[in-house]
């Protein structure tokens, strides 16, 4: 396995995004999260050869704050501390800002508290009918 990391979106297409979203629902199709990837603020892209096998993305104001919606890795490259680098490229992006804030499952707070990040208080709204962007 030969893993790069980008910030780059040159060359990803649509066929380089399979696999992802595996537990959702409505997940997604490969040309919408191309356009999630293409309108963030920041991305941070974990490719091995011709596949995009992880990613993370952050919408920011630039100025004072940043928000990260999603983390994911592809399932068959998990544990393998692809995460983990994403989300440190991710954090030392963003380390200008005044707030990056994510909203996580409590299973997950543990894992992120790892980076310094700390168990806050979030409010979230979902419409499940337009979890797939389409």
């Amino acid at each position: 396995m030969t893993l790069k990391y980008t910030n780059s979106l040159e060359g990803i297409t649509e066929g380089m995004l399979e696999g992802f979203f595996v537990d959702w629902p409505n997940p997604p199709s490969p040309g919408t999260h191309l356009k999630l990837l293409r309108n963030s603020s920041h991305v941070v892209l974990a490719i091995d050869e011709d596949k995009v096998v992880g990613f993370i993305t952050a919408i920011s104001d630039g100025v004072l704050s940043a928000y990260i919606p999603l983390l994911e890795v592809l399932p068959e490259y998990k544990s393998k501390g692809i995460g983990s680098e994403l989300v440190e490229r991710m954090l030392g992006d963003l380390e200008h800002l005044y707030m990056i804030d994510l909203a996580c499952d409590d299973d997950l707070v543990p894992y992120y508290e790892r980076f310094g990040m700390q168990r806050s208080t979030a409010m979230i709204k979902r419409n499940y009918s337009r979890q797939s962007g389409e």
